[in-house]
């Protein structure tokens, strides 16, 4: 589980290709130190597991499906991703549940500084699917940073972001156009599953009386 703290932005270095696979080696140096073979890391969001340690850099497996769902399909070398390591049992909860699991790739608009203020917009187009998960004040992961939702105005989502988040994370390299991650708040979801069973209920219900003549 991950939190949405960025805590390195690290830089693409090698993008390998075989078949339908691929392997990207990212370098880092601050959480290089913590990072075992085998062990988790969230990629701009996307969880991935270090096959390789190599001098100052570590390696994941890329599957077809992962390539394809999320940002990673406009990734080259020299490319900025933000990464965090797993939260600790011990750790201190900032940001919300993050699994690192992409529910969809939303498009990056623009990162706009804020009149009469040292503060940043970020613009962000969704999926439609996704929307009825995103609500103003919530929780919304965005290529992995743990981040509130300022306003929603249909497929449009508004973020605040302060001088720290743009600078230490990979929202400033972005184009627009770009492909960025998304994952919504897991709570809501669960929400979703727990209320569809008593909303089908209802219709149930509702269809009788209106066979019954009520």
């Amino acid at each position: 589980m991950f939190t949405g703290i960025i805590e390195e932005v690290g830089k693409v270095t090698a993008i390998q290709q075989q078949d339908e696979k691929r392997k990207l080696t990212i370098s880092c140096s601050k959480l290089l130190p913590e990072l075992k073979q085998g062990d988790s890391m969230a990629v701009s969001g996307v969880c991935l597991t270090a096959v390789d340690l190599i001098n100052s850099a570590f390696s994941a497996d890329l599957a077809q499906e992962t390539w394809k769902r999320t940002s990673f399909s406009r990734i080259h070398e020299g490319a900025l991703v933000n990464l965090e390591l797993p939260m600790r049992a011990n750790g201190r909860f900032d940001g919300h549940v993050v699994q690192g699991h992409v529910d969809g790739t939303g498009r990056f608009v623009s990162l706009a500084p804020i009149p009469a203020g040292n503060d940043f917009l970020l613009t962000i187009h969704v999926p439609s699917e996704l929307t009825r998960y995103i609500v103003e004040k919530g929780s919304l992961a965005i290529e992995g940073i743990s981040l509130t939702v300022a306003a929603v105005d249909g497929v449009e989502v508004r973020v605040a972001i302060i001088p720290h988040t743009a600078e230490m994370t990979n929202l400033g390299s972005l184009k627009p156009g770009d492909p960025v991650n998304l994952e919504v708040d897991v709570i809501a979801k669960y929400v979703e599953k727990i209320l569809a069973p008593q909303k089908a209920q209802s219709s149930i219900t509702i269809e009788k009386l209106v066979k019954a003549g009520f």
